[in-house]
């Protein structure tokens, strides 16, 4: 659960950025470590945050340091770690103001019921508990504990409480818990925290909005063991995805087959084929407001596919295939009446502006996205060609994180005036 906070409202489009230095680049997070064995975990989170851009400060409680020690976080971090109010090593002797005062938020991970209790009823009795008294900066918490504890009528109280007030709680998750019970409490994996506070900094120009995706590449049968199919990794549809839904947007994600996870936060349903591919999105489609067609689509299938495995037989020739064409799933959904603004991709070996356009037309969408560059499946950077009515923009070579980022962006700026 995510309650609210100032950074989860700001629909301001950002300007378009490609090649940050990472996703929390230039943020100032002070991580606060309560007493809970999940502790540990915040050593990579601590990790994590730094890799992508951002700079950590600890602050523990004198209980997590019964867990892990002090010189630990600052080795991570290359900071050194608080745990005093009464530290001297800030000069104005008042390290619970100073502390947060530069931070972009504060993060406490993990999050005992102990500690969300204090904070829920104003205590402040330590130094991290009086930081986040005294704080003009967000709060966030990654609850951390036993089942019955997390489920108890106090906590719920105080969960309660504490989004009301504007704290934003990242989890908890559910599965086995050190004292071996099974159950909500435990703490989000570290790259889920890392995913969750992206998310809680990412400007959400979305919000309100239904995106439909399909993604990845489809598997046309030959027999039960072979089929036709493609290099499509669907890592561009993802990264879209997950832009989406930083962005603020409700987010399903249609995919054929691939090895990638999906996105925090984005529902998905798996497909095989074309034919399967487009009931899903039909079935979808209702209610969605952006449809993005990066599927690589088999144009064709197999129409006598075998029941059995077809042997090889000695001096025997190929199997006679026949093909039936697939049906156009981007052309579709842009013919509804009333359908969600469509975007579409193009991976074409030449002249990819002029064909793209023709094919946009074709397709009657507003916009038409173009692979330039031919090696792109599978690849983790990619360079596009944003093709509409007006014209043609580049968007030069940058990781496809950054890219769906920048695309959703685009999206976003078009859809008040637009539509398929």
């Amino acid at each position: 659960m995510l309650g609210k906070s100032r950074a989860m409202t700001d629909t301001t489009l950002p300007p378009p950025a490609l090649n940050p230095v990472g996703e929390l680049a230039g943020r100032h997070l002070l991580l606060g470590v309560t007493g809970g064995v999940a502790a540990f975990k915040a050593c990579e989170f601590a990790r994590e945050l730094q890799r992508r851009g951002a700079t950590v400060q600890v602050v523990m409680t004198e209980a997590a340091t019964h867990f892990i020690g002090t010189a630990t976080f600052q080795a991570l971090t290359g900071r050194p770690v608080f745990t005093d109010a009464w530290d001297g090593r800030i000069d104005n002797g008042m390290p619970h103001i100073d502390l947060s005062r530069a931070a972009d938020a504060i993060v406490v991970a993990p999050a005992t019921a102990d500690f969300m209790a204090k904070v829920a009823h104003g205590m402040a009795d330590d130094l991290l508990s009086t930081l986040a008294l005294a704080r003009d900066c967000p709060l966030l918490m990654a609850p951390a504990m036993n089942r019955q504890m997390w489920d108890a009528a106090a906590t719920r109280r105080n969960v309660q409480t504490l989004l009301a007030d504007g704290v934003s709680l990242l989890g908890p998750g559910s599965g086995e818990q050190a004292c071996g019970e099974t159950g909500d409490g435990r703490m989000l994996e570290a790259q889920e925290l890392v995913e969750e506070t992206i998310v809680f900094f990412a400007p959400k120009f979305m919000t309100g909005r239904r995106v439909l995706i399909s993604a990845g590449p489809t598997f046309e049968p030959i027999d039960p063991v072979r089929g036709i199919t493609n290099l499509s990794s669907g890592k561009m549809g993802y990264a879209i995805a997950r832009a989406m839904r930083h962005a603020g947007a409700q987010v399903v994600l249609v995919s054929g087959p691939t090895a990638l996870e999906a996105p925090r936060g984005v529902r998905r349903v798996n497909v095989r084929s074309a034919r399967e591919m487009l009931d899903a999105v039909q079935a979808e489609v209702s209610g969605q407001d952006v449809f993005v067609s990066v599927a690589a689509v088999a144009d064709w299938r197999v129409a006598n596919a075998a029941d059995h495995k077809l042997k090889k037989t000695e001096g025997g020739g190929a199997p006679a295939l026949e093909f039936a064409q697939n049906p156009d799933i981007l052309a579709t959904v842009a013919a509804m009446p009333g359908g969600p603004y469509c975007v579409g991709f193009a991976a074409e070996t030449e002249d990819l502006e002029a064909n793209a356009q023709e094919k946009r037309r074709r397709k009657g969408v507003p916009l038409l996205v173009g692979n330039l560059g031919q090696a792109t499946f599978g690849l983790d950077d990619n360079e596009l060609l944003l093709i509409d009515a007006q014209g043609s923009t580049r968007l030069p070579r940058a990781s496809k994180t950054d890219l769906a980022r920048v695309l959703a962006q685009e999206i976003a700026r078009r859809l008040p005036t637009e539509r398929c």
